[in-house]
């Protein structure tokens, strides 16, 4: 019995480590196909896509600008004089007839005074032509002077009338002259320049001797209307059509940075500089509060609608090779194909696509260089933060049981 139950003990051992290794085998070759199924898959690259989207109905595009007052008038001396005194500083507020400054012009004076003289001399001459005219006149019936002797004083005292009337016109001429030794403003606005001081001499050329013994050419004062503003902005061929009455663009300066100006549409020089490209375009800003100073540079934001049936695509998607510009996409049997386009153009981050996409096409978003045409890829969804174009995309399960 004992022999027995030793045999019994010793098959029923046998059977079960026949089992074990028999599971173990089962258990081998899953694990095996399992890896060899990973490998596979891993072997596969993956990839992200994205579609082509269109690109927007308006199109705006940041110009450079330069802002200018509504007026702005250099004075400059019409008389020869030394500076008296000047009353308007940089900054000033001016009244239309506002005194700016005085000259003291000797030498004008004289003149003046001498016009002045030489009017009365004449009118004294004048009139004692007039009176011998006429005492001749007088004896013309008693034949006591011949025809030919009251036909010339006669002439002689018109003549001495134009005379009169010369000297008349020298000194108004002298007057006009004597008025721009006050200079005025001659509109309401501010003082932008002032280029004199007191003992300056100054002369109806521009040229400005200061007290130091220099000379230059220059205008006394510039006085700038700033209740409206003027934007001079060079505009690309391609918003050409939209340059007409209605159209705004967003102005903002350096040293208001936080504010924002609309300015209107005024003008369009209605021609293009060839070097260039661009026409001079015209806006106004209202400048009630004086915050905009004349001279300042503006950067200029111009919105219009486009319509040109082209799709947008990050710069990321698009493939340089020998054959040109390219995108890869993912075509039904999750295989790679380079296809060519045509680059509209090259924006911020994004690129304009004129020919060779569709938005069904699966475009892929930063290709490896290791892909080839015809390579078999699998497609994924980025984990967020990873993809900079969709980047609230959630990721996929493989993904996110990483």
């Amino acid at each position: 019995m004992n022999v027995l139950r030793g045999r019994g003990l010793a098959i029923t051992a046998l059977l079960l480590c026949l089992i074990y290794v028999g599971y173990r085998l089962y258990e081998g070759r899953l694990e095996a196909a399992a890896l060899r199924e990973a490998t596979l898959e891993r072997a596969v690259p993956t990839v992200a896509v994205i579609h082509a989207a269109p690109s927007p109905s308006n199109e705006t595009i940041t110009l450079p600008g330069n802002v200018q007052a509504w007026y702005e008038a250099p004075i400059y001396a019409q008389v020869s004089g030394y500076v008296k005194m000047w009353y308007k500083d940089y900054g000033a507020q001016a009244k239309k007839g506002d005194v700016l400054a005085e000259i003291n012009a000797p030498t004008l004076d004289a003149q003046y005074a001498q016009a002045k003289a030489d009017l009365e001399s004449e009118r004294a001459k004048n009139a004692l032509a007039e009176l011998t005219a006429k005492r001749y006149v007088a004896m013309r019936t008693n034949h006591a002077l011949s025809e030919q002797a009251i036909s010339v004083q006669v002439a002689e005292a018109k003549a001495q009338a134009a005379k009169v009337k010369a000297a008349e016109q020298n000194v108004k001429n002298f007057e006009a002259m004597i008025q721009f030794k006050t200079i005025v403003a001659p509109y309401d606005g501010v003082v932008t320049v002032r280029n004199i001081n007191v003992g300056d001499y100054v002369n109806k050329e521009g040229t400005i001797s200061s007290s130091g013994g220099s000379s230059t050419i220059s205008n006394l004062f510039t006085v700038a209307d700033v209740s409206m503003m003027r934007l001079f902005v060079s505009v690309p061929e391609a918003f050409g059509p939209f340059l007409q009455p209605g159209l705004t663009a967003d102005v903002t300066v350096p040293q208001l940075p936080n504010r924002h100006f609309t300015a209107k549409f005024l003008a369009v020089a209605r021609g293009f500089d060839v070097s260039t490209r661009t026409a001079i375009t015209e806006f106004t800003i209202e400048n009630e509060d004086r915050a905009l100073w004349p001279g300042s540079y503006a950067t200029v934001h111009l919105t219009a609608p486009v319509e040109k049936g082209l799709f947008t695509i990050p710069s990321t998607a698009m493939v340089f090779q020998e054959h040109g510009a390219q995108v890869a996409v993912v075509t039904d049997g999750d295989r790679v194909h380079f296809k060519p386009i045509t680059v509209g153009r090259i924006l911020d981050n994004a690129i304009e696509v004129a020919e060779g996409i569709s938005p069904s096409e699966h475009i892929i978003n930063n290709p490896s260089a290791a892909l080839l045409e015809g390579d078999k890829v699998r497609v994924v969804t980025p984990a967020p933060g990873y993809d900079l174009v969709t980047p609230d995309a959630p990721a996929s399960k493989e993904e996110a049981s990483k």
